[in-house]
């Protein structure tokens, strides 16, 4: 069974009760739990996540999960060769001009062999991943 990608788009949604999409998210999330899929995330996506809940609410969430994915070896740390590709690619303007955080996950994604994120984020699917909601 493939990991399934933690996207900061999906965790925002997840923890954040007011957020459009949170009932969908939720979902998502129960079914991954449910499948007992194994989770992922770079520590880019924590550091997005860090500095979009440091005056909400759900800032101890964002830690919870750092810890757990720390205990778990789930936080994967982008290559230098990730790193090069996602500029690259970020650069050409691929997936419907994603951001450059975006270009990392897909480059991450790829090189572990990841199809699904946890995410209702566009770029994913231009760059042919399967978003979960």
């Amino acid at each position: 069974m493939s990991a399934v990608f933690l996207d900061t788009v999906g965790l925002l949604a997840l923890w954040d009760q007011a957020d459009q999409w949170h009932a969908a998210a939720e979902a998502a999330f129960r079914q991954v739990q449910a499948r007992r899929a194994a989770i992922v995330a770079t520590t880019f996506i924590l550091l997005e996540c860090g500095n979009m809940a440091a005056r909400r609410t759900y800032r101890p969430d964002v830690c919870d999960l750092r810890r757990l994915l720390e205990q778990r070896n789930e936080v994967v740390a982008p290559t230098a060769q990730d790193w090069t590709e996602a500029w690259q690619a970020y650069e050409r303007g691929d997936c419907g001009q994603a951001g450059i955080v975006d270009h990392v996950s897909f480059s991450v994604m790829r090189r572990l062999g990841l199809t699904e994120a946890f995410t209702n984020d566009r770029h994913f699917q231009a760059a042919g991943f399967r978003t979960l909601f």
